[in-house]
């Protein structure tokens, strides 16, 4: 199997890529779902609430941080996460956009 030609493709297109990728997987959706409802919580939460190993949960937290679509602060010894509400204004402009042109 070949390598990905990202560098064929706008950054814009990557960017929305790397975004629709991380939220490719349920356990991912859902802890973007509790995330919006709640606003912050830390992983312990994530753990309680999901089917989930901690390992688990936090490789997910990884990916999704690694997206754009969280952000992690220290608070002592554990991370508080939250939605990064800069990546989902991407995303609502890129659908906007896209439901546009097929309203037109």
């Amino acid at each position: 199997m070949g390598a990905t030609k990202t560098a064929h493709f706008t950054s814009k297109q990557n960017q929305i890529a790397i975004i629709a990728k991380a939220l490719g997987h349920p356990a991912r959706v859902a802890i973007v779902e509790y995330l919006m409802k709640e606003g912050v919580c830390f992983c312990g939460n994530l753990v309680e609430k999901l089917p989930l190993a901690q390992a688990t949960v936090s490789q997910h937290l990884k990916e999704l941080k690694s997206a754009g679509l969280i952000k992690g602060n220290i608070e002592g010894n554990s991370i508080c996460y939250c939605l990064d509400k800069s990546t989902f204004g991407i995303l609502y402009t890129y659908f906007s956009y896209v439901i546009s042109i097929h309203e037109k």
